[in-house]
């Protein structure tokens, strides 16, 4: 069998699943893992699929007919690297106004530090008692064995000071 990955988008609507869904299992495919969302209206996610080597041109000739409906991008998959014992995970949740560029701080933090992003989930509403726009996000990262905990922790904790968010780590 045969991985791949498939992003999809689209104005969200009902049926859009269905859609994907019939025709992978028509082509003898297996829907594997997926994070499917609603954002803005757009329906848009991440699909991966197991198929046999010979069904994948059909598969892919298959899904770009849902074009219109949704734009379907195919990516073969990668090798799943064998599991670490000495990796660990973090989860990590941010919290505070929102603000351009939190983002963008954090991430780069976690990079500076190795640490690779396994999840992330951000989300923005109104702030219920102060008023504005709050940002939260949770992420979930691989942490290598080289990492240096502490300094990554104060690394987290001079940005949270610098963006006035909080950082928790667990």
């Amino acid at each position: 069998m045969t991985s791949l990955i498939l992003t999809v988008a689209g104005a969200d609507r009902p049926g859009l699943v269905s859609a994907v869904a019939d025709i992978v299992d028509a082509h003898g495919g297996n829907w594997e893992n997926s994070q499917l969302a609603e954002l803005g209206g757009t329906f848009a996610g991440v699909i991966e699929v197991s198929v046999v080597p010979e069904h994948i041109d059909e598969l892919q000739a298959a899904l770009r007919g849902l074009d219109g409906l949704l734009t379907v991008t195919v990516h073969e998959g990668a090798d799943a690297a064998a599991p670490r014992d000495d990796a660990q995970r973090l989860s990590i949740t941010v919290l505070g106004n929102d603000r351009p560029g939190i983002v963008r701080e954090i991430s780069g933090v976690l990079n500076t530090h190795a640490l690779s992003i396994e999840s992330m989930t951000t989300e923005t509403r109104d702030a219920a008692m102060a008023g504005g726009r709050l940002f939260e996000s949770i992420v979930t990262a691989t942490v290598p064995a080289s990492a240096d905990l502490g300094a990554l922790r104060a690394a987290l904790e001079r940005l949270a000071a610098e963006i006035q968010v909080d950082i928790t780590l667990d």
